[in-house]
Order: C-alpha cells, then structure tokens, then sequence
C-alpha cells in the first residue's frame, strides 16, 4: 500500500468513527427510561427507525439494530405443558389432561411453574448469547380452538370441547403465565388459532370455514373473546384457514371489527407459521407475495412468522400499503417487548430474580405428579376392583407402552432427565415381597412380525393383567410432526390399532385374573371392541414427566382418581358428521342426539357421591337477575375424594337451535369419607343470555331446566355410575 492510499484509508476510517459518534449522540436513549409510559417509550424508539429497520422487525426472526441497542429476537416460543424444544424444562401433562382436571386453579399454578422456568431459562440463554427461537418470551400458547371433532390430531392441545370450559381454564393459564404485576409481563402468552381452526390437517392451510353465526358466536369465539378481555393476553395467532372466503391472517373482519373493535384487544397478532406466503401460494387468494404482505399489514397482522413481510417495502413502491401504517404495526410489536422489560436499564422488574434453581425444581416436579393424578379418568371399575392392593402376590404389567417414554409427552414437549414410566411407577408402588412380570407384549402401531408371542400366556399365571395401550403423538398431532399417521395427523377412526385389540383378545383368552386397561391417548379412543373384556379402564391422555408415578398411585390407592372427560368419547365416527364440516349440528356433549360410550364430564372416583337438596335463589328471574344455586354434595363411601360439581342448563322447549344442554358452572372440591359440603354456583345474567341465529346474545324468554352432577345430564351417565342429579326448572321472564 503506498502513502496517499493509506492516507485516505486512515482519513475514511477517521470519518467513519467521527460519523458513528454523531450517531450516537444523536439518538435519544430515553426510551430505556422506565418511568415513561410505553406508549410514549416506543414512539421515541420507533421513531428513530429507519424504514428498513421498521420493516426488519415485522418477522419472527427480527434482527438486532445496533444502533439504537435493540438486539435480535425470535418471537417463536413454545410452552403448552411446559417449555418446549428449548432444552432441561418440567413436563406438565398435556393440555387435554390438564382440561380433565376441571381445576382453573390448578390450571394457573401450571403455567406459572413454566413461566417461572421460562424467565430463568431467557436469563441463562441471554448471558451466553443464545437468541435463538425458542429461546424468548413470548410463547405461543395456549391453544383454544374448539375440540370439535375426536378425529382432529392436534384436539390434544386444547382443553375439550366446551367452550365454558376452554374460556376458564385458558384464562387461568394465560394469568399463570403472564404473571400478576401491573407493570411487567412475567411472559408473553398467545390465543391461538384464530378463527374457526380445528381441522382437518390435510386441508388447514386452504379450507374456508364458513359457520353460522350462531355456531361461530356459541362456540367457536368465546373462548378468544374471554382469554382477550378477562385475561388481557398477549397475543393473538391467526389461523392458516380463510373464515367466510377470506384468509384468517388477512381477515379485517377477525382482525380488526372483532378483535380490536369490538374485544379492545392491544396486543400483537402474529400470523401461523407461512401462512401469509400461503395467502399466495396455497389459498391463491392473491397472486404474489408482495400482495400478500399488503394485505395481511393492512388487516392487522403484526408479525409474520416466516419471510412474506420482507416484501413491505415493495408494496409500500408499489402504494399498496403507507409508512404509516408500518409503523403502527411496528409500535405492536415494541409494546409486547416493553412489557416484558426488554429495554429496562434498571432492576424494578420482579421475574429478574427468578433463578435457575426454578428449572424443574422439585416443586415444579411434584405438581406434574399432582397434575398427572388428577387428570385420570376412571371410566369403569367392575365390582370396584381398584383400587389394587400394594401386596398384590403376581401383577402383569404389560402392552406397548407400559414402559414407554414417549408416550408420557404428547405434542409440543420439551426435555426432561426425569421421566417416569408406569413400569418404573408400579415397580416403586406395589410391595417388594410381590412378584411384578413385565413384557411389552405389542408393537405399537403394527402386528407382531414372530408370531410366536408368549406375552398374553403370562396372563393365565397374574393375579391382574395391566394392559397400556392407546396413541402417541406420532400417530396423531400436527401434520409435519404425526410421523405414524395415516391421515396426516388426523385419525380415520376413533379405535385402538388392530394389533393392540387384538393383544387384548389375547390376554382375555388367557386370563387368570381381572384385566385392568390403562388408555393413553390425547383424543377419544373408542373402546367397543374391547370395553367387554376389561374389568376396569382409566384414561390417562399424555401425562407428562410423572405420568407413570401418576398411573401407580392411582391403581394402588395412594389417590383417588378424579379426572372428568372434557370431550365425549363417541362409539364410532358413524355417530359424528363430515369432519370438514364446521356446522355444530350433531357435535359435542351440546349437540349430539346419538348416545355416546362415555359422556362428556363423567368420571368416576374410589367413592361415590350423593347430591341433595338442590335450591334456587328465585324461580323467575327478569334480564338484570343472576342466578344463585347451592346443592348438597356428600361422600357417601369409603375414600377420601376430589369430586368436581358440575352445573348444565337445559332449555325446556328448544325451538331456536339451541345447544342441548350447557355447561354453565364447575367447581372442584375435596370430600373426605362422609363429609358434605354446600356447593354455591352463581350464573350471571349474562351468562345465561342465548345466542340467536345472527349471532347475538339475546335474553330467551322461557323456561329452562338446572341440573347439579358429576357429569354431563343424560341417561347414560347414571348407568355408568355417575351420581344422580339434582334439578330445578326456572323462567326467564
């Protein structure tokens, strides 16, 4: 290099430093001022953007703008039952288990365990520079779609198909996980998929769901609607789904008449993952993905979880779209990370001090057990054979997944150096003086290629046979990841694998004692072929890290089981309607006329259960009225139980396509052998206002029926050995 080149090299690199101290005294640092209000915080920082940075943040992957110290973040996180692809975390049961245990309580020490874990697993990942997804705050969960049809692979996520239901427990977990302090958000939690999304997998990226109003108003907004007004969440997901012709992720409809008009909603609304390149490429809605970025901005979609918004400057060229209007969508998005304190110089933020003694933490561990047990639905128990007794001379414990792993995560899980299976369970229960026999005995998902099985002979020498069977999330779930479904995630029938009722024919033959049949599943398993032949049946979904702990107190008495079905288990899928169909007609506890194999809400425990003296407040109640109900509840037998009270108001004349039956009330309480406790139920007015065919929530004069049980009201129930109900009629006047 000779002089005058490295004269001008020196001069340039001088410039070039004088230049980046001018820019650093000329930006205004204020916004890390927590004494400001955010609104006016992301105002100076936004402000101080230039139009490729603002365009940079749009996507999930935003990267860092030196400049003004905001570093990189991805906006992908996971957290339905428990943190998920991230590493070390406590695995919760998964969000169908955790609807079982009818327990909103329960639901937010849950999610307030993750986020605990989530805030110390940011602090560690951001000391050593990982920013990668994942790895943030802001998690997508939960899942609040309707679990409308058994079929649907990823109903798993959800809490059932109620939406009373879906509403309180998803309130709850929201409050869990985005904490209680007025000033900081402990995480970010996020409703997803919004609109009308629950199925089929193979067609969710194209289908458009088109549900009357009153269907969409009854049944598949409500929960959205409590977790943004009562639960002030985070964030919302748009659904891959068109909803009434168009794209859920491009709907002002959704987006802006109903979520931000009409609901107050101030959070930031995310696409699902390529949804808004699916606006063009899968729904051909629009034919390029510079149209397709336009109209996702302008219908409210902050942020786009993939690559389409790198297209916004094109559209702003092109005049589809104003700097303003980047802007605001952009200012969204820095609200949510002010909230979680991301750009907070100083130390007030009270979730700083959670530590890495929060990451499955023996605490966190033994509310999984909890959990776990409470999730457990006994659906029969022949001549009250369980519980077992621990001394219990020769147990078999057998069926492919009683020493399964895998099966105890369901879907969107993360890692743990604990997970117990039922084998591992039992083996820690029953006495040691008993003679415990395992063999897996079954191929999950595929007949036995030796046909020279000895497994279903060791049944003639056990004193009881404990058979697991069921799914695993990869045979149903979502479609990039239900490896073993043969409908892309989704299920054709509701049965068990033929090679795992065939195993159970097999061990019936061979007999000595009872057989004891432990489902696992996240959807409902149709038991026809098989319910004759098992003396007794729990269902135990996916139930996380503790499952098999779980299972083994449960068939040896350390707890009663205490579980309620939050969806119907229908007998076949000939009981169902066209699975792309999104009419409730035929669906659900609400609307289904055909008796299922076990009802909505029915669980049985070791006890039994007596309700009496059932009174109302007033018999007619004017449109200003709540309605106040208490029942007496008793337990009449010889164990201690949980018992969960549910409430259901029936129209007496149903002239208006009115549900059946609704769940209007539930509450959870503990009875020890003979104890009786009053139960107090209150049904605001509002709550008892109906949904009329144009979607409106309108006060129906008439008469309508209460009803007080441990279980959905029908015949059925009382056969299976749910206790008999308590009722009262009403008027609406």
């Amino acid at each position: 290099m000779n002089k005058i080149s490295y004269k001008i090299l020196v001069f340039l690199i001088v410039c070039g430093v004088s230049q980046l101290k001018m820019n650093a005294q000329e930006v205004d640092f204020s916004f890390q001022d927590s004494s400001l209000s955010i609104e006016k915080r992301v105002d100076i920082l936004v402000s101080q953007m230039t139009l490729e940075e603002k365009v940079g943040q749009l996507v999930n992957s935003a990267p860092a703008i030196d400049r003004l110290n905001v570093p990189d973040y991805d906006w992908w996180n996971e957290a339905l039952h428990g943190i998920a692809r991230n590493g070390k975390a406590t695995i919760f049961p998964q969000g169908i288990g955790l609807g079982a245990t009818f327990d909103p309580e329960l639901a937010k020490r849950v999610a307030s365990a993750i986020s605990d874990e989530a805030r110390a697993k940011y602090a560690v990942s951001q000391s050593m520079g990982n920013h990668s997804k994942y790895a943030g705050l802001t998690f997508w969960t939960p899942n609040v779609n309707i679990f409308r049809d058994p079929r649907w692979g990823r109903g798993q996520e959800t809490y059932g198909e109620d939406p009373f239901l879906m509403s309180k427990m998803g309130v709850a977990f929201v409050s869990g996980l985005q904490g209680d302090n007025p000033n900081y958000l402990k995480t970010a939690a996020c409703a997803k998929h919004f609109a009308v999304h629950s199925g089929p997998e193979s067609i969710r990226h194209t289908f458009n769901a088109e549900p009357n109003k009153q269907d969409l108003y009854e049944t598949y907004f409500p929960a959205f609607e409590a977790l943004v007004k009562e639960g002030k969440v985070e964030g919302v997901m748009a659904a891959y789904n068109a909803v009434y012709g168009k794209p859920a992720a491009a709907s002002p409809y959704l987006l802006k008449e109903v979520l931000r008009d009409t609901w107050g909603f101030d959070g930031y609304i995310t696409s699902d993952c390529g949804a808004i390149g699916g606006i063009t490429y899968k729904m051909k809605y629009v034919k390029t993905p510079v149209e397709a970025a336009a109209i996702a901005l302008k219908a409210g979609t902050n942020l786009n979880c993939g690559n389409t918004y790198k297209h916004v400057t094109e559209a702003l060229e092109k005049g589809l779209i104003t700097e303003e209007l980047i802007n605001n969508r952009t200012k969204q998005l820095f609200k949510t990370r002010f909230r979680l304190g991301m750009f907070d110089k100083d130390n007030k933020n009270p979730y700083l001090k959670l530590g890495v003694e929060e990451i499955h933490s023996d605490e966190h561990i033994q509310l999984a057990l909890e959990t776990a047990e409470k999730s457990i639905v006994l659906l029969k128990n022949k001549n009250n054979l369980l519980p077992l007794p621990k001394d219990i001379k020769i147990p078999y414990l057998t069926g492919p997944f009683a020493n399964s792993a895998d099966m105890l995560m369901g879907s969107y899980y993360g890692v743990s150096s604990n997970m117990v299976t039922i084998l591992e369970g039992v083996a820690d229960v029953v006495s040691l003086g008993t003679s415990l026999n395992y063999r897996s005995g079954a191929l999950p998902f595929h007949k036995n290629i030796n046909p020279k099985n000895y497994a279903p002979i060791v049944a003639g020498d056990s004193d009881v046979t404990i058979c697991v069977v069921g799914l695993t999330a990869d045979r149903e779930g979502e479609e990039v990841d239900a490896i073993a479904s043969q409908d892309i995630g989704d299920k054709v029938d509701l049965k068990l694998p033929e090679n795992q009722i065939h195993y159970i024919k097999e061990l019936a033959k061979n007999k000595k004692g009872p057989i004891v049949l432990v489902v696992a599943s996240g959807s409902p398993i149709s038991l026809v072929d098989v319910e004759d032949d098992c003396d007794a049946i729990l269902q135990i979904w996916y139930p996380g890290e503790q499952g098999g702990a779980a299972v083994a107190n449960v068939l040896f008495g350390n707890v009663s089981p205490s579980g309620h079905l939050p969806i119907t288990f229908p007998k076949s899928i000939a009981q169902l309607p066209a699975y792309d169909d999104y009419s409730m007609q035929g669906r659900t506890y609400k609307y289904m006329k055909e008796e299922p194999m076990f009802p909505f809400g029915f669980g049985l425990t070791y006890s039994t259960t007596e309700f009496k003296n059932i009174t109302l407040n007033k018999e007619k109640l004017k449109s200003k009225d709540e309605l106040n109900v208490q029942v007496e509840v008793t337990n009449t037998g010889n164990f201690d139980i949980d018992e969960v009270a549910q409430l259901y108001i029936s129209p007496l004349v149903n002239t208006d396509n009115l549900p059946l039956t609704s769940l209007k009330g539930f509450k959870r309480i503990s009875l020890k052998k003979g104890e009786t406790k009053t139960v107090e139920f209150k049904v605001l007015a509002n709550e008892l206002k109906v949904i009329n065919s144009e979607g409106e929530k309108v006060w129906r004069k008439g008469d309508y029926k209460v009803i007080v049980g441990n279980s959905s009201p029908s015949a059925l129930s009382e056969r299976l050995g749910a206790a008999t109900p308590q009722s009262e009629n009403f008027r609406l006047r």
